[in-house]
């Protein structure tokens, strides 16, 4: 097994609308053009951690798979600072004021995310468990 089998790293640019409501100006800024390689405007690496395979699983179930960026913002506009396939994580992030751009997930990071499902095993949410048959129940005498 590879060292580096939870490590990808990504490309893409930027890019944005402009936005006019009740005569404000705004841009909606987006990802374009990402690319599974380490050459671009933007790159940024991402990991997968084994803590994580129950969102990566949700995730890939969902009707829409994406990518997550964190940004912070500058006066040119959001800088890109860390990728995640966690939508768990994204939204820890966006529950901090942080600017959160989503993409489509490309079908190759996909396809290395279900293998990296398939070598590590799915995660199992565990529920709390009974120390002992019938405990915290009221006796039925």
């Amino acid at each position: 097994m590879a060292a580096d089998d939870n490590l990808r790293h990504l490309s893409f640019e930027l890019a944005f609308q402009r936005q006019v409501v009740k005569g404000f100006t705004s841009l909606a800024w987006y990802i374009a053009d990402m690319g599974c390689h380490d050459h671009g405007p933007h790159v940024l690496p991402l990991t997968l951690f084994l803590t994580e395979r129950t969102a990566y699983r949700f995730n890939l179930n969902s009707q829409h798979p994406c990518l997550f960026v964190r940004c912070e913002s500058t006066d040119d506009g959001p800088a890109p600072r860390e990728l995640t396939a966690s939508q768990e994580v994204a939204a820890n992030w966006m529950d901090g004021d942080t600017q959160v751009l989503d993409t489509p997930m490309p079908l190759a990071i996909q396809a290395w995310i279900e293998a990296y499902l398939a070598r590590h095993g799915e995660r199992v949410e565990a529920g709390r468990k009974k120390k002992r048959a019938g405990a915290g129940r009221a006796s039925q005498e």
